[in-house]
């Protein structure tokens, strides 16, 4: 998602601009896999309850991917609903994501992103359609992790730094 197809100032300060979605994009890129960030995915259990974990998560290409081991309450509930929000506080700004994740089982993706987890030191290696690394979370169970792709409908970013402000962008489905 390069650009977003609409956005909205959601900044009700007279005289504030809107927040270009290039300053989220740019930040997630920047900003991942090197630095120590915690994205947050929220999921929808099958009972229609919240459910809500943090993950690491990396920009990649245009788009945020995520990892979660196949027996994870995140994981089933995503194979039932793929519906979901992705959240995390960048150098500057607030971002929520929201849209649909699918799991992502193809070898040329899957290297490609292994290699990215591994600059920012995560030694991810492809295996059976996933990842294997010397480590992950105790709660992920084993290997082979399944790798996720957002695909964005709508983002909500509020700044933190200068310039300040809040915006809705909205991504053509």
């Amino acid at each position: 998602m390069s650009e977003a197809s609409e956005t909205r100032n959601l900044d009700r300060t007279p005289g504030s601009a809107a927040l270009p979605w290039s300053r989220a994009r740019d930040l997630l890129a920047t900003q991942t896999p090197t630095e120590d960030l915690t994205f947050f995915v929220g999921t929808v259990r099958p009972g229609g309850r919240p459910h809500a974990a943090g993950v690491g998560a990396i920009w990649v290409d245009d788009a945020l991917y995520f990892v979660s081991g196949p027996g994870t309450r995140r994981a089933r509930n995503l194979a039932a609903n793929p519906a979901c929000t992705v959240s995390v506080r960048l150098r500057g700004l607030d971002l929520t994501m929201e849209g649909e994740a699918h799991r992502v089982a193809d070898p040329a993706t899957l290297e490609r992103v292994a290699a990215v987890y591994r600059e920012g030191g995560w030694p991810a290696t492809v295996e059976d359609g996933g990842f294997n690394a010397p480590f992950m979370a105790a709660s992920a169970g084993p290997a082979p992790w399944h790798l996720y792709r957002l695909t964005l409908h709508t983002a909500f970013g509020v700044a933190t730094a200068e310039p300040h402000g809040a915006t809705r962008w909205d991504f053509t489905r």
